[in-house]
């Protein structure tokens, strides 16, 4: 008999049944942003603080059927989930050390795509959930806006985890910033989709013309108002913040952190499993054939 082995790409193997929890996640907490576009609400400062335990409600159970289907598929193992907390711990005290978003500065999102970058789009939609989750215990940031955090960071880390795997050396660090960049944008535009139906008299001095949510009107009219809101309120600002803290995080501790990452991932050996074959048998003893 003779062994090999047979390695499975990433700390956690997505397989149908995660995959299939995966989207629907994903469809779920999209409509959390986009339903007000879909029907009429009325702007309400505190409607999301009355939805909010709601969201929860469908999040967290997501949270655990995606572990439970992984754990159920073989996809997790107890490695993974130790790195998994471990990265986690790592990525919430790093938050508020270095400005928990404060002027756009913002550290939670370099490790997190470096993560999913290395250990696959499961772990890393996984961390983007606990790494918020966690950071919010830290610095009493728990609230309305922290579900839709939670699912937008998610979605960061299953983005890195899908990017082209064969990209190496300094093609793969320019690929992770130009992401790095991209998410810092949409992670605003995002987070301003989920209040900006709810606040009332959006409009700004330094712009003519209605930029607020508009009752009942149509998908494409109140989306063009929204766009403008973004740029005048959040792209130039805290979004460019958050894109150069990602890129400059990213240029000068990506190689070191990809390094140690994979390393940890290679000592780890996750999804390896041992496969047997039979050979030719083997030649009998000398001296076999006389004693029988």
């Amino acid at each position: 008999m003779s062994r090999s082995v047979v390695v499975d790409p990433g700390a956690i193997r997505v397989g149908p049944r995660s995959a299939v929890v995966l989207v629907l996640a994903t469809v779920a907490g999209l409509m959390m942003f986009i339903w007000p576009l879909l029907t009429k609400v009325d702007p309400s400062p505190s409607q999301h603080g009355t939805d909010a335990p709601f969201i929860f409600i469908v999040i967290l159970p997501v949270l655990v059927a995606v572990v439970v289907s992984e754990l159920s598929e073989g996809g997790m193992d107890s490695k993974a989930l130790a790195i998994l907390g471990v990265l986690s711990a790592v990525n919430a005290a790093l938050r508020p050390t270095l400005g928990a978003g404060t002027a756009g500065i913002e550290s939670v999102f370099f490790l997190l795509v470096l993560a999913g970058r290395v250990f696959g789009p499961g772990f890393g939609f996984l961390l983007g959930c606990t790494s918020l989750f966690a950071s919010a215990l830290l610095t009493a940031g728990v609230g309305p806006w922290l579900p839709f955090q939670m699912i937008c960071s998610a979605w960061i880390g299953l983005g890195a985890g899908l990017l082209p795997r064969r990209v190496r050396g300094k093609a793969e660090i320019a690929m992770l910033i130009g992401y790095g960049i991209f998410v810092a944008y949409a992670f605003g535009f995002l987070m301003n989709l989920w209040f900006w139906p709810f606040i009332t008299h959006a409009e700004v001095p330094y712009h003519d013309g209605s930029i607020s949510y508009m009752p009942g009107a149509p998908v494409l009219d109140n989306l063009h108002r929204f766009a403008i809101f973004t740029l005048l309120t959040s792209t130039g600002g805290w979004d460019t913040g958050r894109a150069i803290t990602n890129t400059v995080a990213i240029l000068l501790l990506g190689p070191a952190v990809l390094a140690v990452l994979r390393r940890t991932a290679h000592r780890a050996s996750f999804g390896v499993r041992g496969t047997f074959r039979k050979t030719t048998d083997a030649p009998e003893p000398p001296g076999a054939a006389d004693s029988s």
